[in-house]
C-alpha cells in the first residue's frame, strides 16, 4: 500500500514537472524573476550597512550569516510547502472535498498540486548566500559547528514549513484568512532577516521565543560565531534549532488534524 502511494505522488510531481517545464522559455525566464525577492533582502542588508558599521550589536559578516540561514530555510520551505496557502480557496470552491475523496493523503496531494518548481531558483540562490556568509565569517570550525551548519538550515525549512501549514489550517474556520497567514509566514521571513536585538519589547518576545522565530537564524548564528548572546541567554540555548522545530512540526500536524475534521464539505 505504501509502494502504491507513494507511486501516486510520484506521478502527481511528474505530471507538475511535465507541464510547467512544458514552455522551456516562459520556465526559465519565471526560475530567473522568483529570484528577486531572496536578491532584495541581501540588497536591504548591504544598503542598510551603507550607513552603519553594526546592527543590533552584529557587523555585517554576522548578519549576513542570519541573512543567509533565513533565506535558505524560507525560499526551500516555500518552494515544498508554500503551495499550502492555496488552502483557502480550495475551501472555499469546494475543490477540497475532491482531494479528501481520493485515496491519498490531503496534505500531500495539496503540496504537490500545482508545485511551484519556478521558485527552486530562489532555493538554490538563499543556498548559495548562506555558504557564502558560512565561508567570510571567520567561523573557528569543529565537528560540533559543522553539523550545526547543516541541521540549522534543515530545521529552518520545517520550521517555516510547519508555519505555513499551521496558518493556512486557519482557512478550515474563516476562508478570508489569507492576510493573516502572510503576516506571518512572510513577516516571520523579514523578522529572520535580521538580529532580533533591533527589535524590542512584547513584539520581540511574541515573535522571536513566543513563536520562535529566533532558532531560524539568530540563535544558531551566535552558536555558529561562537558569540555570547546580548540578551542574555545561555550558550546551548543557540543549538536548540533542530528540537524547536521538531515541535514546530508535531503542533502543525496537530493543528492539520483538527482543522480537517472540523471541515465541513461545500456539498459541492
Amino acid at each position: 500500500m505504501a509502494e502504491h502511494r507513494l507511486r501516486a505522488y510520484g506521478a502527481l510531481l511528474g505530471a507538475q514537472a511535465r507541464s510547467q517545464a512544458a514552455y522551456r522559455a516562459s520556465f526559465a525566464v519565471d526560475l530567473v524573476g522568483n529570484v528577486g525577492a531572496t536578491v532584495f533582502d541581501v540588497v536591504t542588508v548591504l544598503v542598510i550597512f551603507g550607513v552603519t558599521r553594526e546592527l543590533g550589536g552584529f557587523t555585517l559578516r554576522e548578519t549576513l550569516v542570519m541573512v543567509g540561514l533565513s533565506a535558505c530555510a524560507f525560499a526551500t520551505a516555500d518552494l515544498l510547502v508554500g503551495n499550502v496557502e492555496r488552502l483557502p480557496a480550495y475551501v472555499r470552491t469546494g475543490l477540497f472535498d475532491a482531494v479528501l475523496l481520493r485515496p491519498l493523503g490531503a496534505l500531500p496531494q495539496l503540496l504537490l498540486m500545482d508545485l511551484p518548481l519556478r521558485k527552486a531558483s530562489r532555493a538554490v540562490f538563499g543556498l548559495a548566500v548562506l555558504l557564502v556568509a558560512l565561508a567570510r565569517a571567520g567561523i573557528e570550525w569543529t565537528p560540533g559547528r559543522v553539523a550545526l551548519a547543516v541541521a540549522a538550515p534543515l530545521a529552518g525549512v520545517v520550521f517555516f514549513g510547519s508555519v505555513f501549514v499551521a496558518t493556512a489550517t486557519v482557512s478550515f474556520y474563516w476562508t478570508e484568512s489569507g492576510e493573516l497567514a502572510n503576516s506571518v509566514t512572510y513577516g516571520g521571513r523579514d523578522f529572520t532577516s535580521y538580529p532580533v536585538t533591533i527589535f524590542d519589547g512584547w513584539f520581540r518576545a511574541a515573535f522571536a521565543y513566543g513563536m520562535g522565530f529566533a532558532f531560524v537564524s539568530y540563535q544558531p548564528a551566535l552558536a555558529l560565531l561562537g558569540r555570547a548572546d546580548p540578551l542574555g541567554l545561555p550558550a546551548w540555548v543557540g543549538w536548540a534549532s533542530p528540537t524547536v522545530a521538531l515541535v514546530a512540526a508535531a503542533l502543525a500536524a496537530a493543528a492539520w488534524r483538527v482543522g480537517v475534521r472540523h471541515y465541513r464539505s461545500t456539498g459541492s
